[in-house]
């Protein structure tokens, strides 16, 4: 049985706290830093969290999120999309971005790039982190005003590893604006030491040829391996070429095989 404190419950509705408690997303702006949240609806949580959530969304548009949260656990897609609509409508970004998902994915809908790019955009503008960088991914503003998705990744990176790597990118390559190695290998350091697998596989780079910093093989090499890790293809391919960097080609300049160490 899961228990209430108090003190919180008296600030708000228990049916709101039990919703937070089950069903929070950990990234939602919109939920109170006291608040943990939960990566996903846990499978035996989910009938619960249905119930107290649809209660609570009476006073609440995070309560109207958090039940689309615990219907798309629970494969009901339609009441997802339902409540993450009415959510959105009531101004929560992190419903605008679940249907961007939905609509970029044609997953539950009929797929609509532009409608995903709209939603996303509503939820950059607002400042979303998920919104800015799902935006990028998208080609949205990075096609359109890439000086502009600099502005947004900018505010998202400050605390967000796929907006840390997504700038670096953008700085690495002089998208939108100068080309910043520097800049661009710190966001990515930033970003690694999150463990995101891009950014990962771009410090190996970057430390593989001194790129923005000091070259240092070794830590290149530790670099490819945590991303290499976590499934980065990249950074595998960069392993491979290590380990077997001489190349054998015949008269016509086929490769025949290489040579590891």
């Amino acid at each position: 049985m899961v228990g209430v404190a108090p003190g919180h419950a008296h600030a708000q509705s228990a049916d709101l706290v039990l919703c937070d408690r089950l069903a929070a997303d950990p990234s939602d702006p919109d939920k109170p830093a006291d608040v943990k949240g939960v990566p996903e609806v846990a499978s035996a949580d989910i009938a619960t969290a249905i119930k107290y959530c649809a209660t609570a969304t009476k006073s609440s548009r995070r309560a109207m999120y958090q039940l689309g949260r615990a219907y798309a656990a629970n494969r009901q897609t339609a009441e997802a999309v339902a409540a993450w609509r009415k959510a959105a409508d009531k101004g929560s970004t992190s419903a605008m971005v679940e249907l961007g998902v939905l609509y970029g994915t044609g997953a539950g809908v009929a797929k609509d790039e532009a409608q995903a790019r709209k939603l996303f955009e509503r939820a950059a503008q607002a400042g979303n982190p998920r919104g800015v960088t799902n935006l990028a991914a998208l080609g949205g503003s990075s096609a359109a005003d890439p000086a502009r998705a600099r502005e947004l990744l900018a505010k998202a990176a400050e605390t967000n590893p796929e907006a840390q790597y997504q700038l670096g990118l953008m700085l690495s390559e002089g998208t939108g604006g100068e080309k910043d190695d520097v800049a661009a290998r710190a966001l990515f350091e930033k970003a690694a030491a999150q463990n995101h697998p891009g950014a990962l596989e771009r410090m190996g780079a970057f430390a593989q040829s001194g790129r923005g910093g000091p070259k240092d093989s070794d830590a290149a090499k530790a670099y490819y391996e945590r991303a290499a890790a976590l499934g980065d293809e990249d950074a595998k391919k960069a392993l491979e070429r290590a380990r077997c960097p001489m190349t054998i080609k015949d008269k016509r300049g086929n490769v025949v095989t290489n040579l590891c160490f």
